[in-house]
This record gives structure tokens, C-alpha cells and sequence, in this order.
């Protein structure tokens, strides 16, 4: 069973049978069945993957700063006028069959901000982006610098399209005024990995889905117990392995994201005191103390008695000897 082919690495130098972690997926996607958090597995050159939804919470204390612009935002317009949105007004731009052998530029039509637009969809879009400063809660908004650099203001097709590249953090997403805040503890999110991910992986694909700028070095993720124990992954771990092998039922275990400085791990020697009152814990500490002290007089009464059985053999002794 030392063969490669039969375990499944969890750790740096871990690794656990495969038939065991076959046994705990099931157990997982039964827990989860008809949901979207039950995994698939399949086996490449006889390599056990694992893929799917790991959920992850929320359990910063500092505030984390979002991106102000999404990779690859910028729209380019299409070589051709066929592939322009709904936005734009083709009726100006004259028969296919033009003898000048040339199209003119396609134009597109601003609606005035006082004129109320047919469009439902594009009226509220036009709402929510003019009530950008005062809602806590707010689309994906840019500042008014971005708009002077552009010179124009994009379709309505095209912020929808840019507002799916941002996942939102309950319910916020990037705005100016509230790019920098610390999400609410104990929120949960997921994402989509696999059991070849390590730690460090996983941290850099959560923190894209939301485009968050801080670093993946400045979080760590956490095994958090009911229990109040709690255990650090480490950068050679694979979380969603962990994850299975902890069971489905996240009223037992979750995992967290937290800050690598100020995370703190603790044991379960430790955690089985940790939800006791104070004068529960108080009276412990007294009967320790207690078992302390007759710990220590039954040393010293030992210690005594074997002093002074030592004194007594070496004044036996004839004089002139020694001992060896």
C-alpha cells in the first residue's frame, strides 16, 4: 500500500490512503446531495483529483481594499458593425451594398439624463450609477477622472458585461468611497478548486474572484471547531483534502480566512477550556493549585527520607574507606 497509485498527498510528506478518502467523499456528497457543493472525482494516470465548491469564511479584522478597474476592462469596438449591441443605431449606417465600398461609422445614441428612456433595464442602471455617492450597497462604479480620460460614457450592454467580471462581497461591490472595508465575520462564500491546489493556490483564487488587492502572503486559511480549536493550513497543504477528511457538516468544522498575523492557533487541550465561565475556570486553576502543593510536599518528604538514609550508609563506613 506504499505504492504512489493507492495514496492521496495532504501535506508536505502526508499522504493517506485513497480508498480513505474515497470513503469520506462519499460520506460528503451525500451530506450535500442535490446541492452545488458536492465534488467530482476523477483519476489521471492513476492521480486521485477532486474538484468543486469549497465554502470559505469570513474572519478578517482588518479592512481589505478592492481593485478599482478589472483586468482587461478596457472594451475594444468590434472590426465589424454586425457584432455592435443592441445600444447603437445601424439604421445610419446605409445599405451592405454601398458603392463607395466604405461603412460609415455606426453612431450611437445618448439619451439626455432628463428624458425618461424606453428601456427599463437601462433607466435603472442609469439610476444606480447616478446614485453611486449615497447607497452603501452599490454597483461597480469608476471615478470621474475615468470618464473625462474616455471622453464618453459606455452602453449600457457594456456595464453589464463589466459588472460580471466582480464578484460582490455581501452584496458590496467596488465604489469609490467604500473600496477599502472589512467583510462581515462569519459570512461564508465559496470557490471552485481543486485537490491539487495548495494554500497558497487557493488564497490567489479567491482574492481574483473578488479583486481584492492585498496580498495572498497576508491571509492564512484556518480550520475552526465547534470545539474552539483551531488549526492553521499550512503552505503545503491541500484544503480541499483537509476538507474532506473533516466531514461535510460545517456546525463541526468550517474554514476561515484570516489574517497571517494576527491568526492564532489553538490546540485542543486548550479549546475544551475555552467555553467555560470565568469562576468554572477560576476553580480549576484552585485545584491545580491544590494537586500542585501535595505534588510538591510528597517530593520533598521523598527527597528527605532519602537524604537521610544516604547520611546514615556513609557513617557506616570504616574510616579510610572509600566509595567507588
Amino acid at each position: 500500500m506504499d505504492d504512489p497509485e493507492y495514496r492521496v498527498q495532504i501535506g508536505e510528506n502526508k499522504f493517506i490512503r485513497k480508498a480513505t478518502v474515497l470513503s469520506h467523499l462519499k460520506t460528503y456528497n451525500l451530506y450535500y446531495e442535490g446541492q452545488n457543493l458536492q465534488l467530482r472525482h476523477r483519476e489521471e494516470e492513476g492521480e486521485l483529483i477532486v474538484e468543486g465548491l469549497l465554502n470559505i469564511f469570513w474572519g478578517l479584522r482588518r479592512p481589505i481594499r478592492l481593485q478599482m478597474q478589472d483586468d482587461h476592462e478596457r472594451i475594444r469596438p468590434p472590426p465589424s458593425s454586425t457584432s455592435w449591441h443592441s445600444g447603437c443605431n445601424l439604421d445610419s449606417q446605409g445599405s451592405p451594398n454601398n458603392t463607395d465600398g466604405q461603412q460609415s461609422p455606426p453612431t450611437v445614441e445618448v439619451t439626455p439624463p432628463d428624458s425618461q428612456p424606453e428601456d427599463s433595464d437601462v433607466m435603472e442602471e442609469q439610476a444606480e450609477e447616478e446614485d453611486s455617492d449615497s447607497s452603501a450597497q452599490l454597483f461597480r462604479t469608476k471615478s470621474d477622472a475615468g470618464v473625462l480620460r474616455r471622453g464618453q460614457r459606455r452602453s449600457p450592454s457594456d456595464q453589464r458585461k463589466i459588472r460580471r467580471h466582480r464578484f460582490s462581497i455581501n452584496g458590496h461591490f467596488y465604489n469609490h468611497k467604500t473600496s477599502v472595508f472589512t467583510p462581515a465575520f462569519g459570512s461564508v462564500t465559496n470557490v471552485r478548486i481543486n485537490s491539487c491546489m495548495r494554500t497558497p493556490q487557493v488564497l490567489r483564487v479567491l482574492l481574483n474572484k473578488f479583486k481584492i488587492e492585498n496580498s495572498p502572503d497576508d491571509f492564512a486559511l484556518y480550520l475552526v471547531h465547534t470545539s474552539g480549536e483551531r488549526v492553521k493550513l499550512k503552505r503545503s497543504d491541500y484544503p480541499l483534502v483537509l476538507r474532506i477528511m473533516q466531514g461535510p457538516c460545517e456546525q463541526v468544522c468550517k474554514v476561515f480566512l484570516m489574517e497571517e498575523d494576527l491568526g492564532e492557533e489553538v490546540t485542543y487541550d486548550v479549546a475544551q477550556y475555552i467555553k467555560f465561565e470565568m469562576p468554572v475556570l477560576k476553580s480549576f486553576i484552585t485545584k491545580l493549585k491544590e494537586e500542585e502543593d501535595r505534588e510538591v510536599v510528597k517530593l520533598r518528604r521523598r527527597y528527605t527520607y532519602l537524604r537521610c538514609r544516604i547520611e546514615k550508609e556513609l557513617g557506616c563506613l570504616p574510616e579510610g574507606a572509600t566509595c567507588m
